[in-house]
């Protein structure tokens, strides 16, 4: 009963949070910021269109695809998983898991990774699409699932962390961790390392935990929850983890965002932020997706902002991708707005999908792949 209650609360909080970037004291409501014109400086071109069934749904899902060599894998709400080549676009297999999928997708040694609303992991082959395990998670799996060809690691929306014998699906420890109160709708996805299996939680904290045995090798508390009512307190981390250059970037809900050393887990540097949608880094700059639709690109060094763009606000945005000198974040009108690295000016916009874009978009060389909540993906490069 209980999870079914938090579920509901989950439900309903991302939906408050979506419709949001509005003040707690405002009376009203503020409406998301309407587009501006700009003098467009970069046009893309659209390489190719697929269509991955149903997309993300009508819940609250963020069915990111992935990319493993020449491939891309995409799934949608209903359990459709696809193999595409990734740069013609053209089906090379195709698999139905006749089942909910709220976790996708995860690649890597040869598997590809997902979670079901029922809580289920499956493990297919990369190469042919064929099952090759699946297990049970302890509650539903709303972030891909990851490896490092030894362990598959999962994050339960309990806040568990499990980990499935790469070869097998026999399970091989579990993380338990009590959850926040009010959570929003979504966990971050795990990442792995060779020794590490790195976490974000509902209550603020990161973890990394040993991956032959589970056991913490460090904790670090990115956000502390404040306030009277609950709403108040929610400091989930769902935006996902990043890690480039042996730091780990993240970001929380009504907390701060912060760069954290892999192997010890001290904060490098950190300043107050608001996101539920996650960071991106590249050229010594960490760029953000604020909860109220701000993009702000900030210094690692002095952890200042260089600068801010507050066009977007309340636009309901993706979490932000670098692509070749600019920033790309999609809105929930559908819209993939480029921005300028240097001072945050938009440069470039496409149009891709009227049901929105949820999902981050997705970098590979000079190609950036960007998946609608209506299952229209895109592959596009600069003209």
């Amino acid at each position: 009963m209980r999870d079914v209650i938090r579920w509901k609360h989950a439900a309903l909080l991302a939906l408050a949070v979506l419709a949001a970037g509005c003040s707690s004291n405002s009376k009203k409501e503020l409406p998301p910021a309407e587009l501006k014109p700009f003098k467009e400086e970069v046009a893309l071109h659209k390489e190719w269109s697929r269509s991955i069934g149903d997309g993300q749904g009508k819940t609250y899902n963020m069915l990111v695809p992935a990319v493993d060599g020449d491939r891309i894998y995409a799934a949608d709400i209903n359990g459709k998983v696809f193999a595409l080549n990734r740069m013609t676009g053209d089906v090379i297999w195709k698999k139905d898991l006749e089942t909910s999928v709220s976790g996708a997708v995860g690649v890597g040694s040869g598997m590809v990774m997902l979670g079901t609303l029922s809580g289920q992991v499956v493990v297919l082959d990369a190469s042919t699409g064929e099952e090759k395990w699946h297990a049970k998670a302890t509650s539903e799996v709303l972030a891909p699932p990851a490896t490092n060809g030894d362990v598959v690691v999962v994050q339960a929306q309990d806040d568990r962390v499990i980990a499935y014998d790469a070869a097998t699906g026999t399970q091989r420890w579990l993380y338990d961790s009590s959850p926040a109160v009010l959570t929003l709708r979504g966990t971050g996805a795990p990442l792995v390392t060779d020794h590490l299996a790195i976490a974000g939680l509902s209550t603020g904290k990161v973890v990394a935990l040993d991956t032959t045995n589970g056991i913490p090798a460090w904790e670090t508390h990115v956000a502390i929850p404040t306030g009277r009512s609950e709403l108040d307190r929610v400091v989930d981390i769902d935006g996902g983890l990043l890690l480039a250059n042996g730091t780990l970037y993240v970001a929380s809900y009504q907390g701060r965002m912060a760069g954290l050393d892999l192997e010890s887990g001290r904060v490098n540097w950190q300043r107050d932020a608001s996101s539920y949608a996650g960071v991106a880094q590249g050229f010594g700059s960490v760029y953000v997706a604020l909860a109220d639709g701000t993009v702000e690109s900030i210094d690692e060094r002095s952890t200042s902002p260089l600068w801010t763009n507050d066009s977007l606000a309340r636009r309901q945005l993706s979490a932000p991708e670098v692509f070749s000198s600019y920033v790309a974040v999609g809105d929930y009108q559908g819209y993939l707005h480029l921005l300028s690295q240097v001072d945050g000016r938009f440069v470039g916009r496409e149009k891709i999908d009227g049901d929105g874009l949820r999902a981050r978009p997705l970098v590979v060389g000079n190609m950036i792949y960007v998946y609608g909540n209506s299952g229209k993906l895109e592959a596009l490069t600069i003209k």
